[in-house]
């Protein structure tokens, strides 16, 4: 099985080291010779008005006819049509035929199809979600059964009890989706909860090959045979299921946040890679069933592509004007200018901590005790002899490589029976294979000095435990000092109430948005740490290769789902809002305090969080039900917004799928009714705008109070906002006068309104290049 080559990515959904030894299939068509490759192309064509989905198949046979050479051809290299919330197709084509499509009146963009990555008991107690509506919240005019979550992922396991269900009533009628059968998957599989499911290969086959290529266990279904779309779909929307672990670690109740919202199942992910049109093939087929929320836990690797030539920005602005949320991941790759789908029409999410550890402890032999970390189920049963990798090298390998641990490096001799001292040697090691070497070596345990990302659970095949530098310094000391060192890793224990918690993951992308930087990116951070929710059976996630119906895993992936299960709850309290005002409650709610009232903090040095880190700030559920105002937008003012940053009405039209112009005068992009306040080129004074919408009753005042970025002057006028009834819209103004330059970087501050029962908080980041 290959397994072991993608599961890693899986497990902490964070690393970007998924199979780069995948090979695109080059295909031969018609008119392409034997030295003219292909490639996956999307052509997009914006919205139709054909009477029925065979109509558009026709019609677009017949324009892929016209560089191909016949219709017969044409239908052979198509692979995905667009047929309902927008028109389109994908195709195998060459880059002469891509190009000839593109220069056709009737095409709106011609764009290559990209491969995409994958980026809990407990989780929901931490943010106050103890009851499906704590504190009586309850819809008005809706129930949250009538909300339905299209997830976008590997699937799911339908026998597992979190899609249970027990107590739902009939599916909506608004639900136009299908229960699509496959392997191992009939339309049985489908009920209350899962009310749809669908699969999506053709993309990843014409870039990567049959999926029996990749060896291991698959469904050629909605099945998931991979666990992640799973684990995804049960944090949103999982029934309760009691008495959950993963080996006796996380032990307690399990759920979704939403646990009575139905879920809307497309698989168009594989093996870790979800590519571009299946992707906008399983939001077309989303959009059209009438599914409230998207959740894609899903990104490109950096850099992030521009939002008109992005699947995933196209599909979700199109969803957006349907009046669906897209909540999706911000990505995994630990550094600045990283994160992914960062348009403003997507609400990004970063991943933060719970108060929560997996406590995987170090006893040595002289009775020290060292704080381990880990998801180890194995029991020690007494102590072992110690030594270093890099004291175990076999002949010819230095002792700096043998430290790290991989295969071949070690020498039975000195390993077997021992419990082995490794040492991480880049990001992206993968900390079981390290465990296996140091089994076949014959050694018994293995500590990983890991003071990066530590506190990140793993599984192995033999006792395992991650430590920080300042523990390995005292685990060196000690081996030093001893002839004989010697040491038990302890099983994990599950340690509730820790502080301070929460904290943004060391592996949580970061801003600015590397895009449009006048949009703080990512939106809100929330729960993405060794998060415990359903799996699949079959796929095994340690080299032991034991089965589990729950696992605990750590990603974006994990945070997005959070979001996405509050942003179903608010559309079934607020079900007349606008994704733009359900975006607004979730961001102006949110905190950036943790629970030892101190401001937020990142991995791994515990440095002070910024807006670029958790935008927002963490997600506050109960919070969100009634911020007070809102910032509203729709997508002319979208529009507007991106004529602002200067975009050409071609590259308009890749997105919005018609002709669409710019007026002759736009408002500068910070003036864009955002949640937060971003100005990314503040040369000397200025003033930005924005205008928020009152949801109450009866009269109140909101009186402005700012954090003032360091080195900027800040006014609000007016000062005080007072509303004499609900759905009121009032104005402000805020000048920022500069004091001192920021010297390329961003500064930072907030302006929160305060009614006294109300605080609705506005992050602000400033780049001051001149005063």
């Amino acid at each position: 099985m290959q397994r072991d080559q993608t599961q890693i990515c899986d497990r902490f959904s964070l690393f970007t080291w998924a199979p780069q030894f995948i090979l695109r299939r080059v295909a031969q068509v018609h008119g392409a010779t034997a030295t003219e490759k292909t490639k996956h192309y999307i052509v997009y064509m914006g919205e139709h008005s054909h009477p029925n989905e065979e109509s558009v198949i026709n019609d677009n046979h017949e324009i892929l006819a016209s560089v191909t050479g016949s219709f017969d051809e044409a239908k052979e290299v198509a692979l995905h049509h667009y047929t309902k919330s927008f028109r389109g197709f994908s195709a195998i084509l060459t880059q002469e035929q891509a190009q000839q499509l593109a220069e056709s009146d009737s095409v709106v963009s011609v764009f290559e199809s990209r491969t995409n990555q994958l980026h809990t008991t407990h989780s929901w107690d931490f943010l106050g979600v103890n009851s499906p509506y704590a504190n009586n919240q309850r819809p008005v005019t809706s129930s949250v059964s009538d909300v339905i979550v299209g997830v976008i992922d590997t699937g799911f396991w339908p026998e597992s009890e979190s899609f249970s269900d027990t107590g739902l009533g009939t599916v909506p009628v608004k639900f136009k989706g299908e229960c699509v059968a496959g392997e191992n998957f009939t339309s049985a599989n489908c009920n209350r909860k899962v009310v749809g499911a669908r699969f999506y290969f053709k993309g990843f086959e014409a870039e990567n090959g049959p999926l029996e290529d990749f060896g291991g266990t698959f469904f050629r279904s909605a099945r998931d045979s991979d666990g992640h779309g799973s684990h995804t779909a049960s944090t949103i929307a999982g029934a309760v299921v009691s008495n959950v672990s993963l080996f006796g670690m996380a032990r307690g109740t399990a759920r979704g946040g939403a646990p009575y919202a139905r879920l809307a199942i497309y698989k168009a992910c594989w093996f870790n890679l979800c590519n571009d049109a299946d992707i906008l093939s399983a939001m077309d087929d989303a959009i059209n069933d009438g599914v409230d929320i998207l959740s894609l836990s899903f990104g490109a690797n950096p850099p992030e592509p521009i939002y008109f030539e992005s699947a995933t920005s196209v599909g979700a602005f199109h969803a957006f004007r349907k009046g669906i949320v897209v909540s999706s991941s911000a990505g995994n790759s630990f550094s600045p200018k990283t994160a992914a789908n960062v348009a403003p029409w997507i609400l990004t999410v970063a991943a933060s901590s719970l108060d929560r550890e997996f406590d995987s402890n170090i006893y040595l032999g002289n009775s020290q005790i060292l704080k381990g970390f880990s998801l180890n189920p194995l029991k020690m049963e007494t102590s072992y002899g110690l030594i270093a990798g890099s004291d175990a090298a076999v002949p010819g390998v230095t002792a700096k490589n043998a430290s790290f641990c991989k295969d071949n490096t070690l020498d039975p001799a000195k390993t077997k029976g021992k419990i082995v001292v490794c040492i991480t040697e880049v990001l992206i090691d993968d900390p079981r294979k390290k465990a296996v070497a140091v089994q076949l070596g014959g050694g018994v345990g293995i500590i990983l000095i890991d003071p990066i990302v530590k506190e990140i659970g793993f599984q192995s095949v033999i006792p395992s435990t991650l430590i920080g530098q300042e523990e390995a310094q005292q685990l060196q000391a000690y081996m030093q000092a001893q002839k004989n060192p010697t040491a038990r890793i302890a099983p994990t224990v599950t340690v509730l109430n820790t502080k301070p918690a929460p904290k943004v993951t060391v592996f949580s992308s970061q801003g600015p948005n590397i895009i449009t930087p006048d949009i703080i990116k990512p939106d809100i951070t929330a729960p993405g740490l060794n998060i415990l929710a359903a799996w699949s059976p079959v796929s095994t996630d340690d080299a032991a290769g034991r089965s589990v119906n729950y696992n605990i895993i750590s990603g974006t992936s994990m945070s997005c789902p959070h979001v996405s299960a509050v942003a179903a709850i608010l559309k079934s309290y607020r079900p007349s809002w606008s994704p733009a005002a359900i975006k607004s409650a979730i961001m102006t709610t949110a905190i950036v305090m943790d629970n030892t009232r101190k401001l937020i903090g990142r991995d791994p040095d515990d440095t002070q969080a910024t807006p670029f880190d958790y935008g927002s700030g963490h997600i506050n559920p109960l919070a969100a039900l009634n911020p007070g105002l809102v910032y509203d937008f729709d997508s002319n003012d979208v529009i507007n917004f991106l004529c602002s940053t200067g975009a050409r009405p071609a590259q308009l039209k890749n997105l919005t799928g018609q002709p669409t112009y710019c007026p002759k005068q736009t408002k500068p992009s910070y003036d864009f009714n955002y949640p937060s306040i971003g100005v990314s080129n503040m040369n000397g004074s200025i003033s930005v705008y924005r205008t928020v919408t009152y949801y109450g009753t009866g009269q109140t005042v909101y009186v402005a109070k700012v954090d003032y970025p360091p080195g900027v002057q800040v006014t609000v006028t007016p000062a005080t906002l007072k509303f004499t009834k609900t759905g009121e819209k009032l104005s402000f103004k805020i000048d920022f006068k500069p004091l001192k330059t920021s010297d390329g970087n961003f500064v930072f501050g907030a302006l929160t309104w305060s009614s006294g029962i109300h605080k609705v908080r506005s992050p602000i980041a400033l780049n001051v290049l001149s005063l």
